[in-house]
């Protein structure tokens, strides 16, 4: 029996295991697939390029280039911003001795003018242009008064300033010398050479011109009614066709009123003589802006 059961342990087949590992993919596995993919895409993207430069114009390339470009420019000139600016304790920091340092300073973009700044700025250039002719056209009465021996006795009843509406050119009585007899608006020969002389500067300038006529507050009145407001309204009146006949075209004479003893020159005593005048202005052609003060 034992032999029996030893035979056929010895004579029993010989039982083989085999365990075969498989691999995922193939041989080679699956990355290729991945960079043949990202090259494909490359390409198409290369070619994409090319395309899109071919057929856009320089406008529109200008137009992308300006898109991408960066819109703020840093005006630090170091990474720091501290205390020491970005450098170290030694004055020559990091960087080699002698190496140069170069500091780019970048201008902040220029202030754009409103249109209404702009125009203001024009109105104010005009007026200051208009001014100087103003003052040049005073230099010239004075220089002919003093050159006239005639009038260089009543050139001080002549007195010329600058007012918001223009050149102001007076005509003033003066203590013993007056320019129009009194109650009477007939011109002398001595006030109608005066007017000539005037016209003679305003004829210079192209602006217009308003002629005004004053008294004193001295009461005058006639049996008739004509008083102070009929007298100042010739003598003004009188003026002007002293002015017209000296060469002043009627076209540039705006207004010729009479005031009375409404406006005084000093009005602290409106009964002294200077107050009695013809107030001849050459009317600004740009009106004098007042000062910015923003």
């Amino acid at each position: 029996m034992a032999a029996k059961e030893e035979a056929n342990h010895g004579g029993g087949a010989t039982i083989i295991v085999r365990r075969i590992k498989k691999v995922a993919g193939g041989h080679h596995g699956g990355a290729w697939k991945v960079a043949y993919a990202d090259f494909v895409t490359a390409m198409m993207a290369f070619f994409l390029l090319l395309w899109l430069l071919n057929v856009t114009t320089d406008e529109q390339k200008s137009g992308i280039a300006d898109y991408f470009a960066p819109t703020a420019v840093t005006l630090a000139r170091s990474g720091s911003g501290g205390i020491l600016g970005g450098r170290t304790v030694a004055d020559d920091g990091a960087r080699g001795e002698g190496t140069p340092v170069v500091v780019v300073e970048i201008a902040p973009p220029p202030v754009r003018q409103s249109a209404a700044a702009a125009e203001e700025q024009q109105q104010r250039q005009r007026a200051a242009q208009e001014q100087e002719r103003f003052d040049e056209a005073q230099a010239a009465l004075q220089r002919a008064l003093e050159a006239n021996p005639q009038l260089a006795q009543v050139k001080d009843n002549i007195v010329v300033d600058m007012t918001p509406e223009g050149m102001r050119i007076q005509l003033i009585d003066k203590q013993g010398g007056s320019l129009f007899p009194s109650g009477s608006a007939v011109m002398p020969e001595r006030t109608r050479a005066l007017i000539n002389q005037i016209a003679q500067v305003v004829a210079s300038l192209p602006n217009n011109v308003s002629v005004s006529g004053h008294t004193d507050a001295t009461p005058f009145q006639r049996a008739d009614g004509y008083g102070n407001w009929e007298l100042s309204a010739e003598r003004a009146n009188a003026s002007r066709r002293a002015l017209t006949t000296a060469g002043i075209s009627t076209d540039r004479i705006t207004q010729v009123v009479g005031k009375a003893d409404t406006d005084p020159l000093n009005a602290a005593d409106p009964f002294l003589p200077e107050n009695r005048r013809i107030s001849i202005v050459l009317l600004r052609q740009v009106p004098v802006l007042p000062p910015n003060l923003r």
